[in-house]
């Protein structure tokens, strides 16, 4: 699958990518995670893509597939994705755990179910059959496909060229989420940010 990500980014480009990611999110079996720190690492050290116009190509993916999926789920029901959603991995214990999610949290899942695999598939369809108005649903998910995009490009821009081993390897043999990885990343920029704020006006007394 790696192979074959790589092969059509480095084929068709922003197209790809903007393709790739709208099927994931509406439920095709795309590893979405994966294929954004790879776009990510293709952007550091001179590559052959733009973060910029990656991070935008992305975000426009993503909330096509989230736009996809929220009609989606709004015109066919709740019936229709029980009944057929198995195609696209949206099966009935997935639905419900979402489900759960969704009327525990309301659209903060939404936003937040991007960093959740297996769940933000289907916390698009959720909002829609829940009738979710159009507007409040873009509030919430464009904020959060903004986030996840700028975080797993990021990511994979610092990281580099191994960025796709890592994450595949993290997935494979750590049992853990990438949200986890990402957070941990995240954290530790913070603290080497602050101890750098903090080191600057030592150095100038001392200077």
């Amino acid at each position: 699958m790696l192979d074959d990500i790589l092969l059509l980014i480095e084929h068709y480009g922003y197209i790809a990518l903007f393709g790739l990611l709208a099927v994931g999110i509406v439920g095709l079996p795309v590893p979405d995670e994966i294929l954004m720190t790879t776009v990510g690492s293709l952007t550091s050290h001179g590559g052959p893509l733009s973060f910029c116009k990656s991070l935008f190509v992305s975000y426009a993916g993503t909330m096509t597939g989230m736009l996809v999926s929220y009609y989606l789920g709004k015109t066919v029901g709740k019936p229709f994705l029980y009944r057929y959603g198995k195609w696209v991995k949206l099966t009935p214990q997935r639905l419900d755990l979402a489900e759960g999610w969704f009327k525990k949290y309301g659209l903060w899942t939404v936003a937040f179910g991007y960093y959740v695999p297996g769940v933000r598939h289907f916390t698009c369809y959720l909002a829609g059959v829940s009738a979710v108005s159009l507007w409040r649903y873009l509030l919430y998910a464009g904020t959060g496909a903004f986030i996840w995009c700028a975080s797993f490009l990021t990511l994979g821009h610092f990281i580099g060229v191994n960025a796709p081993l890592i994450m595949h390897l993290v997935h494979r043999y750590m049992g853990i989420s990438a949200a986890v990885l990402v957070v941990a990343v995240a954290v530790g920029l913070f603290i080497y940010w602050r101890y750098r704020k903090r080191g600057a006006p030592h150095q100038k007394r001392t200077g």
